[in-house]
């Protein structure tokens, strides 16, 4: 069978025949153990907690800050991961880019499985090869998203502490002005009083002078009054 061939060219036909549990997995096999047999190759690829921990370190160095409100790419997490394209080509991201061609896209879903495995074979592309990236994908995308959301969480606490700290000068500064209006208030409260008192002296003196000079007038050309003008209130005055 020439590697020449298009993948897409190695239909097969799907055996309704169930195989035994012990039935070696097949090139182009549909049956439930084949299924099975994937499932578990998937399970079996569990990568240790020391391996997770130098991949979080590994995208906690090339991720941008949480400051910044930039992200990765998902080829630049995989770059961050060292996790690269396999020489022979078939990552999961092509077998996904397979299963959606307009070739098999309509088929079965066993079908397309059949198809797949069969290319698979062709090429000489062991299925575990195909699962373990997909595997070391998702573990990098679920590595990366932890790293986020402790940059996230550890940004938030940030500027809620900044807050509090803006806050607490923003409360010193406010109850500062505040005493300083309150101290404006009181001295223009106190300097109207003054000026009052002088105001009744005045009209006090301009009487005395009214009638002093009466005597000698037929109009007394001083002006007097009988009461004092009250002055506006402190709140009319803006303070």
């Amino acid at each position: 069978m020439s590697n020449d061939k298009k993948w897409y060219n190695y239909f097969v036909s799907v055996d309704e025949a169930p195989a035994q549990a012990d039935e070696p997995i097949e090139p182009g096999s549909a049956t439930p153990s084949a299924v099975k047999a994937i499932a578990d190759i998937a399970a079996s690829i569990q990568p240790s907690a020391k391996q997770q921990d130098r991949m979080e370190q590994k995208l906690q160095t090339a991720a941008p800050a949480a400051s910044t409100g930039k992200t990765m790419s998902f080829d630049e997490i995989y770059a961050a991961a060292e996790i690269t394209a396999p020489t022979h080509g078939y990552s999961i991201l092509k077998i996904a880019d397979m299963l959606e061609s307009p070739h098999i896209k309509a088929l079965p879903t066993d079908v397309k499985r059949s198809s797949v495995l069969v290319a698979l074979d062709a090429a000489g592309v062991k299925m575990q090869d195909v699962v373990e990236d997909a595997v070391r994908r998702d573990k990098a995308l679920d590595a990366f998203e932890r790293v986020q959301n402790k940059q996230v969480e550890d940004l938030e606490a940030a500027k809620l502490d900044e807050n509090r700290k803006l806050q607490a000068e923003l409360d010193k500064l406010t109850g500062e002005y505040r005493a300083k209006m309150q101290a404006n208030t009181l001295f223009v409260t106190q300097r109207k009083e003054t000026f009052f008192s002088w105001r009744v002296e005045k009209q006090k003196m301009e009487q005395k002078i009214a009638d002093a000079v009466s005597p000698f007038v037929t109009d007394n050309p001083i002006t007097t009054s009988s009461r004092p003008t009250p002055l506006p209130s402190a709140g009319k005055t803006g303070i």
